[in-house]
């Protein structure tokens, strides 16, 4: 380890904001996977747990690991970050379908006095609907890499630690809207046809790939603070730009194509999901309280 790397290291303290709020999530969701995978235990896979919990560590090394302390040190680290955020921590935590392991896990006087009555009240109902149109959540994920990509933005982002608090919040929050409609999480329902998925995630790469093709082409590093950031893999700053814009372009390309094939693939092999059965049923615990499932499609 070079000593510009020891000394970042040595400057680094670990969010324990971050830290507190992930493993309590992890928890809650993890406590109310086991109680309904006692009384059904075919309801949520342990597969959906593990991709729920992956989901949540993704996060972790994004904003609470020590690689967060390389960000303003490595455009290509910075990069790892807004993937993590963006294209791999929201399609997992998605696939954990985690509404009802989250809503089993907390207080259950918290979830009928509380969560229940908010999600049914009609203005959130309505908002929800509008926020998870497969149109609104493409042209956020959109605009949200583009205006944080804009050099003057992502400088400022770069000089302040709460600016650079939202723009993470702001990927991970508009991370989750884009794959929405591609996972589909349950209890929510299709807005689209299932065919226009690939199309919807063919889309979005175009941005991504305009953005990678720019940082990869320009002849001089776009983000000036990187030209005096230490070189922590003995590469220039314009090389450093250049590993940034592959990794983006080759990544997303990928993460959005396997999506694209299992899609298409259930569409010529339709399998019903075994979460979506379970939405006419009344879910029940040991404890004899009990849960009307179909109630909870809020979306």
């Amino acid at each position: 380890m070079t000593s510009d790397a020891q000394a970042i290291l040595e400057s680094w303290s670990p969010p324990l904001g971050v830290d507190l709020a992930l493993s309590l999530t992890a928890l809650v969701y993890l406590r109310g996977w086991l109680g309904l995978r006692t009384a059904f235990p075919n309801l949520i896979s342990a597969r959906r747990l593990a991709a729920f919990i992956t989901g949540i560590v993704a996060v972790w090394i994004a904003i609470g690991s020590p690689m967060e302390a390389f960000d303003q040190a490595s455009l290509s680290v910075h990069m790892v970050e807004h993937l993590l955020l963006m294209a791999i921590a929201p399609p997992l935590i998605l696939l954990g379908a985690p509404a009802l392991p989250l809503l089993r896990g907390i207080p259950q006087s918290m979830a009928r006095s509380v969560v229940g009555p908010f999600l049914r009240w009609h203005l959130v109902q309505s908002i929800g609907g509008l926020i998870t149109n497969p149109a609104i959540c493409w042209l956020a994920a959109t605009l949200a890499l583009i205006a944080w990509h804009v050099p003057a933005v992502f400088q400022l982002a770069l000089q302040s630690d709460w600016l650079h608090e939202i723009e993470h919040a702001c990927f991970f929050a508009t991370g989750l809207l884009f794959w929405w409609p591609v996972v589909q999480p349950w209890p929510s329902m299709p807005r689209w046809p299932r065919w226009s998925i690939p199309l919807y995630l063919f889309c979005a790469t175009l941005p991504c790939d305009a953005l990678s093709g720019f940082l990869a082409f320009c002849d001089h590093v776009v983000y000036s603070s990187y030209l005096f950031a230490p070189r922590l893999l003995n590469i220039s700053a314009l090389e450093d730009q250049q590993c940034a814009a592959a990794l983006m372009w080759v990544c997303v390309t990928f993460i959005f194509l396997v999506p694209a094939l299992v899609v298409t693939m259930q569409m010529l092999s339709p399998q019903r999901s075994p979460i979506p059965e379970a939405t006419s049923a009344e879910v029940s615990t040991n404890a004899g309280q009990s849960f009307d499932v179909s109630k909870l499609e809020v979306i």
